[in-house]
């Protein structure tokens, strides 16, 4: 690796004293390095990077590599997340071992871990776009429920009244999917895991389905032919208004999230230590 890029989380390095060291421990290399700018308007998805780079390196937390995973879409770009947050399943590096970590980086030592990502779109509506953790709709503002079809490979196979549905890849099946009483899956499995959130009915539960199942959910009609009203967003962000009769077809995405991994340390290891005391 030769050509390095920083996207960093303003929030969580504010002076940029982490970037800026980062920044000069891999040009003490001879390596060349560059900084992602503070958009004026805080929309990082404008900025372009340029295209002869090798590595991008995050700094923030989960949020911030799982954005920056979206925005590399189509790149194939091995990413690294240096944490400034608590202790995430993304972000493996700590603030206290940046320099260990640019030497390896610089030295070859590592790996490159593939991760599956979502593709979901809307025939009728601009709802295009990628996710590596989930796709998740939910009730738009309104505290009644939402009244949501699902399909399989084009086949009917269920209804939920819901505050909202979560599909998850095994990466976001520790996010969103989890809280709502989803299961864990090893993240570097291949399978679309569908979760209700607060579903109505006590026989409600996860159901995991093969990378190859084309999912589509359907925003169907409440009682006495009223306009049903609800939102979906890629992992957590870019929110897009959704009404009765709309359908979002959700697959496997045809490329992956490449990460790197410095670390000898397992995802059951670090699952062990986030459910501590748990």
């Amino acid at each position: 690796m030769e050509k390095f890029y920083i996207i960093t989380n303003d929030m969580k390095d504010a002076n940029r004293k982490i970037t800026v060291k980062i920044k000069k421990c891999i040009e003490s290399y001879g390596k060349k390095c560059y900084l992602e700018e503070q958009p004026e308007e805080g929309n990082f998805s404008k900025i372009k990077i340029p295209k002869d780079i090798d590595c991008v390196l995050t700094v923030g937390g989960d949020g911030t590599f799982i954005q920056a995973s979206r925005r590399l879409f189509g790149r194939e770009l091995p990413m690294l997340g240096i944490n400034m947050g608590t202790l995430g399943y993304l972000t493996e590096v700590e603030v206290q071992n940046v320099e260990e970590a640019v030497k390896q980086l610089v030295e070859g030592n590592y790996t490159i871990e593939e991760r599956m990502m979502l593709y979901g779109s809307a025939a009728y509506r601009n709802v295009r776009d990628v996710a590596l953790n989930d796709i998740v709709m939910t009730r738009s503002g309104s505290m009644k429920i939402v009244h949501f079809n699902l399909y399989v490979n084009g086949e009917f196979l269920n209804s939920y009244d819901a505050d909202g549905l979560i599909v998850s890849t095994p990466t976001g099946s520790t996010a969103y999917n989890l809280s709502a009483g989803g299961p864990i899956v090893e993240p570097t499995a291949s399978l679309i895991v569908v979760t209700p959130i607060c579903s109505h009915a006590l026989n409600s539960r996860s159901i995991v389905f093969a990378d190859k199942d084309e999912i589509v959910i359907e925003i169907g009609a409440k009682r006495e032919n009223q306009i049903e009203e609800a939102v979906i967003a890629y992992d957590g962000a870019d929110e897009v208004p959704l009404h009765t009769g709309d359908r979002i077809r959700i697959k496997k995405a045809w490329e992956t999230a490449k990460i790197v991994k410095l670390s000898k340390v397992s995802f059951l290891e670090t699952l062990r230590e986030k459910m501590k005391g748990n």
